[in-house]
């Protein structure tokens, strides 16, 4: 494709995105002059694309309103990014869309690739592994996702119905402030506005979202992401774990991340590197100890244990067990 060619479908491309571009935006991306970028914007109007000019300090191209385009062009690095998407989407379990959805969808985009693209593209994903397991999650619908977001985006109220972990159902009000996509889930973040505390609820058992009149403000405080995962970390379980871990926050949650444990990390006195760390309170809910001491030893930081003693006789049976192994001598070789 001769060069301007490429360059006024890329103009194309920039203003389908939306909003007023500025000339000297378009001439930094475009990778030409201003006076050039006017000429390419003559070109499309050439080509009855309604490209209208804005005047004003903050003046620019933009495209008529409500105007329907062409069905998009990929290049090469943008067709491989859609499909790559859509594939690691469904292993994922982050997509939005049903396997069925997914696959129409990739088979349309295969569909108006050039024969040479296509090959490429079928050879790349014919030949790519993964090595984790496909997703087994639930995608939560569209009809559930877009009002939900809309409502989130304007702080608009919605009534839901909802199915818990046990099976029972509700209807409800709620405030709805923040979506979060976690290990292969979707959730909502939420006000109850009748007791005023924070509510998480997975999308996939959220059924009859409708929006209704009014209005609300978005809690102040941890974002949507910190939300869930403090909740996590602080769902009801059958021990409460409180530790003492010598060593930095960051450090520890290479072993024990957000979704496992709250870390609080003590004040730094002046003149010390906060680098250098301290002793961090560390709090876990779990309905097992067993794999917490192997966690423990491999932080390599010293420890306490304040609570429960159940998991202080856990660490004590495995210190004893790495200590006989390290002293068993190997097995005689066999004859050969």
């Amino acid at each position: 494709m001769p060069r301007p060619v490429a360059r006024v479908l890329a103009l194309l491309e920039l203003l389908q995105s939306g909003g007023i571009r500025t000339v000297p935006e378009l001439a930094d991306r475009l990778g030409v002059d201003e006076r050039t970028v006017r000429r390419y914007a003559a070109h499309l109007l050439d080509l009855d694309v309604p490209v209208e000019s804005v005047r004003g300090r903050h003046g620019g191209y933009r495209l008529a309103p409500g105007h329907r385009m062409p069905p998009l062009m990929l290049n090469d690095d943008e067709a491989l990014a859609v499909l790559l998407g859509l594939l690691a989407g469904r292993r994922t379990g982050l997509s939005t869309a049903t396997d069925t959805a997914s696959e129409t969808a990739a088979a349309k985009i295969r569909r108006v690739l050039p024969q040479r693209l296509r090959l490429a593209l079928d050879s790349l994903l014919g030949s790519l592994a993964f090595t984790t397991p496909p997703g087994e999650t639930v995608p939560p619908q569209a009809a559930v996702l877009l009002p939900v977001a809309d409502a989130v985006d304007h702080h608009r109220p919605v009534s839901i119905r909802y199915t818990g972990a046990d099976g029972r159902r509700s209807e409800r009000t709620v405030h709805p402030h923040g979506l979060v996509a976690h290990a292969g889930r979707w959730y909502l973040t939420a006000v109850d506005p009748t007791s005023g505390q924070d509510r998480t609820f997975r999308l996939d058992r959220l059924t009859g979202v409708r929006a209704l009149p009014g209005s609300f403000e978005p809690p102040t405080g941890p974002d949507p992401a910190a939300r869930v995962l403090t909740g996590f970390a602080t769902a009801p379980y059958r021990h409460e774990v409180i530790l003492r871990i010598h060593g930095t926050a960051e450090g520890i949650r290479t072993r024990l991340p957000a979704g496992v444990a709250i870390v609080e990390e003590p004040a730094s006195p002046d003149g010390e590197d906060p680098r250098a760390g301290g002793w961090c309170r560390v709090e876990l809910r779990v309905d097992r100890l067993d794999w917490l001491p192997a966690v423990l030893a491999s932080l390599d930081r010293p420890f306490v244990v304040e609570r429960p003693d159940e998991l202080r006789d856990l660490v004590e049976a495995l210190a004893e067990r790495l200590i006989d192994s390290a002293r068993r001598l190997p097995p005689p070789a066999r004859p050969a």
